[in-house]
């Protein structure tokens, strides 16, 4: 089996740097066998046959959250080799609690005080030398981010586990807490084989752990006669035995500290200055929202567009320049083209309409590509005549003709099923289903790895974890715990594993809000839907895509004020307790394997479940029955399309909203399959008709559009994500409640949107917004209104 090194060590101690400067792209990403938690294994760069395991950033041994039960479970059953114990130096008492706790487990341990250069950098000196002599391990100082001390580490951590010496730790607790070990070890774990292990479990039992009871199994008459030895030292230590437990190993820290470390004399860190602005009390929130306006307007209105722009346009359309080169040439060309050809057909148009030649200068309709808005010019007849000579005597530009060009995927696709003589109804699946569909979907790919690299950096540096501060001190007014964000956090890029973080929260109430509201924050496989509302509707303004992050938080808040209001979730909110970490340059490496993990999970989504939803929308799009017979149809005539008729017996719910039509009610169906699957559904059915941009701007108003974006963001999530819910929930009725809240939700904002805005988008005031100022009043009712279960 080679040998088994187990990374052990708190959250944001840089466990994750040192495994990934370890293995390299030598990784294994999965979950434990029967639980939610992720966890990373992979091969050691240095010798193929050392395996390194990351078990899940914890703060002591102790059963409080299912990562603790994972790692220790791991550690006492599987029995790696050895334990590299990763403490960050800068924070070196709360982080030898745990190293306390994990030499008691008989186990080889090497530790590996990680962030040297910033110890340094502060002034501080750490004896190691004593460290070691102290704990009775090896110390070795590390820097993760800068690759110092990392074979030193791993060679200690060999050797250890090549010797095979079981670990015996130095501490020893209170007399009367040692008597009560040596009672507890004489009672019940004799029989346990592996000796080294017996120390741990006595401390276990003495703290009352109910898992460790049920792992040894041990009978009532037992547990009675450890609580009689428990209950005495705890009379005599006057405190309960936890309590007494952990007194006693800080008290040990406090002595190691005080002879292992000087700290230098000095005032604000620049963590501590950064800080008084980014969590300032007025200044928090607004740099917030500036921060997150910027990363989706880099993300989905410029650098992440131009990116799209080229997927969509090149490898998923006509093609494109290799290195652009030619390409102004052909630009040029090609406007020069148009130009002459805007003027021609705006004389033609003039005479259809007048039934007259004009006489004088005439006007023509010019179409901005991006708004779709309409402008006139003026030519004169001059201008005609030499616009017609023009496109007489040359043909529209082709881009091959300048630079190298390549073919993009559906050009080179058709060639070859024409090569080898493939029948309309494969090439109708091929081209208009599969490609049209995924490659509408893949071409928002790069505004997605964009995003993710933001995502990334701000979550490696460490503001996120300020985010989550902040939106506690705001939350918890409206019934959440912080702890809620944190799932929210991190369903930012997925809402399957947003919803399993979920099980932090200890507070089954908060736990069970959190899990209903998380997916109200965009995911990334809504970014795809975001940017194509963006582009296609509103002429890709930047303000779209923050705004439809800051509607989720406001759903969430919302829904924590009114949800908090009723008898299922009233009490106070969980308390929450934070590490807020240094503020750190985050590694390249780390950054960009942190964007292609997101990433690559998207693609593969996109290889499996929606390719299976494109090919049945397209079958759905392009048969249905004309003159009573059941047939491949004609672009203009899916009207008569199965998908058709499912579309318009549901569309009747969305009138109200302002899209009910068939065409939008089959695309939020289907987003519920995978909500991507939106944008490749809207893509075969207004591809149809011609651009899909351009047919969609004729299908919406604005007011309408962002109604269609609001339902869809906030509805029930994609069928994983429900999934998810399901096993969270563990209660059926609870699945039920929670999806119909999602989508009642979904839709009452739906509803404000439209009827409330096209008032102010020039579409005039009807009935219909009457209905939507009194689904704002009900909203302002359900916050406003007198707690009554709040005492």
């Amino acid at each position: 089996m080679g040998i088994r090194i187990a990374l052990a060590g708190n959250p944001n101690c840089g466990k994750t740097t040192l495994f990934n400067a370890l293995t390299g792209s030598n990784q294994f990403v999965g979950n434990w066998p029967g639980v939610t938690v992720e966890y990373k294994e992979g091969k050691y760069k240095g010798d193929k046959e050392v395996k390194i395991v990351d078990l899940p950033g914890i703060y002591s041994l102790s059963p409080y959250t299912l990562e603790e039960v994972v790692s220790r479970n791991y550690l006492i059953d599987e029995k790696p080799e050895a334990i590299i114990n990763v403490i960050d130096g800068t924070n070196l008492e709360r982080n030898l609690y745990l190293t306390t706790q994990i030499v008691e487990l008989g186990i080889p341990v090497v530790i590996a005080i990680n962030m040297m250069d910033v110890v340094e950098k502060n002034g501080d000196k750490i004896n190691t030398k004593k460290l070691s002599e102290e704990i009775g391990v090896p110390v070795i100082e590390i820097s993760a981010l800068k690759n110092r001390g990392l074979k030193e580490i791993v060679d200690a951590a060999v050797k250890a586990a090549k010797e095979a010496k079981p670990q015996s730790p130095k501490h020893r607790f209170n007399g009367s807490v040692e008597h009560a070990f040596a009672h507890i070890e004489e009672l019940c774990l004799h029989g346990i084989e592996d000796e080294n292990v017996q120390r741990w479990y006595s401390i276990k039992l003495f703290e009352r752990d109910e898992k460790i009871q049920e792992k040894l199994g041990l009978s009532s008459d037992v547990i009675d006669h450890i609580e009689k030895d428990i209950a005495s030292c705890e009379k005599e230590l006057d405190d309960d035995a936890e309590s007494i437990i952990t007194g006693e190993r800080y008290n040990y820290i406090g002595t190691i500290i005080n002879d292992c470390v000087k700290k230098a004399a000095k005032g604000l860190t620049i963590s501590d200055k950064i800080d008084k602005v980014v969590t300032n009390r007025w200044l928090a929130l607004p740099i917030f929202a500036v921060v997150m306006w910027l990363v989706y307007y880099i993300s989905v209105t410029t650098v992440g567009t131009w990116a799209t722009d080229w997927a969509n346009d090149g490898v998923f359309g006509d093609g494109w320049h290799l290195f652009a080169i030619g390409s102004s040439d052909y630009a040029d060309a090609a406007d020069e083209f148009t130009a002459n050809q805007l003027i021609v057909d705006g004389y033609d148009l003039y005479v259809e309409e007048n039934g007259s030649e004009p006489t004088g200068d005439f006007e023509y309709p010019v179409e901005d590509e991006e708004t779709a808005a309409v402008d006139y010019e003026t030519a004169s007849l001059d201008d005609y005549a030499a616009a017609k000579a023009y496109v007489e005597s040359n043909e529209e530009p082709d881009p091959a003709n300048y630079g190298v060009w390549i073919p993009g995927v559906p050009v080179f696709v058709e060639a070859g099923l024409d090569a080898i003589g493939c029948n309309d109804v494969v090439k109708g699946l091929i081209l208009d289903g599969i490609v049209a569909g995924v490659g509408a979907v893949l071409g928002f790919v790069p505004q997605m790895l964009v995003l993710f690299i933001f995502l990334a950096f701000l979550e490696a540096c460490g503001y996120m974890a300020r985010v989550a501060f902040i939106m506690d001190r705001i939350f918890r007014k409206f019934g959440l715990s912080g702890k809620s964000f944190i799932p929210m956090l991190i369903g930012t890029g997925c809402g399957v594993p947003g919803i399993m973080a979920s099980r932090t929260i200890e507070n089954d109430r908060d736990r069970k809000m959190t899990i209903m509201t998380t997916t109200f924050i965009p995911c990334g496989a809504k970014l795809p839907f975001i940017a194509m509302v963006a582009g296609a509707i509103f002429g890709g303004a930047s303000w779209v895509a923050p705004s439809a992050y800051f509607l989720g938080i406001f759903a969430i808040i919302t829904s924590g004020i009114m949800l908090k209001k009723t008898k299922m979730f009233a009490g106070d909110p969980a308390p929450f307790v934070m590490e807020l970490p240094a503020y750190h340059w985050p590694t390249v490496g780390n950054v960009l394997r942190s964007m292609w993990e997101r990433g690559w999970s998207f693609i593969k989504k996109a290889g499996t479940i929606i390719l299976l939803s494109t090919i049945v929308v397209w079958f759905c799009t392009f048969f249905g029955v004309v003159d009573g017979a059941f047939t491949m149809l004609e672009e203009d005539q899916i009207d008569h399309s199965i998908l058709a008729g499912l579309g318009r017996c549901l569309a009747w719910i969305f009138l109200p909203l302002g899209f009910g039509d068939w065409e939008a009610t089959v695309a939020s169906i289907t987003g519920l399959v995978a909500k991507e699957n939106i944008v490749g559904t809207l893509a075969i059915i207004y591809g149809a008709a011609g651009d899909v941009y351009e047919t969609m701007r004729a299908a919406f108003t604005n007011a309408s559009g962002f109604a269609f974006l609001a339902f869809n963001l906030l509805c029930a999530p994609c069928f994983a994500a429900m999934g998810a819910i399901k096993r969270e929930m563990n209660n059926t009725k609870w699945f039920w409640r929670a999806i119909g809240y999602q989508c009642g939700f979904a839709w009452v904002i739906g509803l404000i949107v439209y009827q409330v805005g096209k008032v102010f988008t020039g579409e005039g005031f009807t009935v219909g917004t009457i209905f939507g100022i009194a689904a704002i009043c009900v909203l302002l009712y359900g916050l406003f209104r007198k707690d009554k279960y709040n005492k």
